[in-house]
């Protein structure tokens, strides 16, 4: 089952069209990467799924129910945190979640119960102070519980580890890693790391399009270069095996390494062999032979440039 659908929405300020004929499903309870560059069109598309922004056409469903701009509906599946939460500084974390189920007609002892779990999950059981002493990181988290505590169906976080240091940002995917079962993930970011650590399915945005849709494995494999990584212990051994390499037909171009090449390929399965035969003639023994998998960073740099 898709939680969100998004069937060809297109979206413009004034001459300028941010979204073009957009379109993508998010599976249950599965963690949504969406990427793209900066001003790439990624907020804009959440807050259309928000009904915050007009789509100018297409058509957006949340659990089947048709989003419709400036109305509220399908918001009540929803949890979401923006790139730069704003809270009442002049709170405590219990004192604000408390708030938030007051106004969205949670009682009092479930408002407690899901506060004191939420608190706990994102790792603010021991901060007791008010939320204006809290770091960047601190109130990404606070964020997050605020946005889990009507139990949504859908949380939608916008570029929630820009700006954190590592030790944040692992704290950020930890807890969206240990949400999912529970709820379904969308994020936008444009750190690849960290789409490549924790997500199911990605979808690349470049220019108001979409370039790539579909799980990492999937889009690795239709993208694969057909090309070998060997790499040796000592400088003499490489430099021995690309003499012995160089000329060979089936190798269209060599890249260097510190202590290895790659060897791109007309053939992997060919090239494979003649490698494998040409090491055991020579005595010649790698640290490492392995077919190279394509990174999602050079895909992604592969479609932006």
């Amino acid at each position: 089952m898709n939680i969100l659908n998004i069937e060809k929405i297109s979206k413009s300020f004034g001459k300028n069209k941010v979204i073009n004929d957009l379109s993508f499903s998010v599976p249950e309870n599965s963690i949504f990467g969406f990427i793209g560059q900066n001003g790439a069109g990624k907020t804009t598309t959440m807050k259309m799924v928000l009904g915050l922004l007009k789509a100018d056409s297409g058509k957006i469903t949340v659990l089947g129910e048709p989003v419709v701009y400036g109305q509220t509906k399908t918001n009540k599946y929803i949890g979401y945190l923006p790139d730069v939460p704003e809270f009442y500084s002049y709170m405590t974390p219990k004192e604000y979640l408390k708030l938030c189920g007051d106004i969205t007609g949670m009682d009092d002892k479930t408002i407690k119960i899901k506060s004191d779990e939420l608190i706990s999950l994102v790792g603010l059981d021991k901060a007791n102070k008010r939320i204006g002493g809290f770091s960047r990181g601190m109130k990404q988290r606070l964020g997050i519980a605020q946005a889990l505590l009507n139990e949504p169906q859908l949380l939608i976080c916008d570029e929630p580890t820009s700006a954190l240091d590592p030790k944040g940002r692992k704290e950020i995917l930890d807890i969206l890693s240990t949400v999912k079962g529970k709820t379904t993930v969308v994020f936008s970011t444009h750190i690849l790391s960290d789409v490549e650590r924790i997500c199911d399915r990605v979808a690349v945005l470049h220019s108001g399009k979409l370039a790539l849709a579909g799980t990492l494995p999937e889009i690795k494999a239709q993208h694969k270069n057909d090309s070998l990584i060997v790499e040796f212990a000592v400088l003499e051994e490489l430099e021995c095996f690309k003499a012995i390499i160089n000329g060979c037909s089936l190798i269209k171009a060599v890249e260097e390494l510190n202590k290895g090449i790659i060897l791109h390929t007309y053939n992997i399965l060919e090239a494979e062999a003649v490698v494998l035969s040409l090491l055991s003639k020579n005595n010649l023994l790698p640290l490492k032979l392995e077919v190279a998998e394509p990174t999602l960073e050079n895909l992604f740099m592969e479609i932006t440039a």
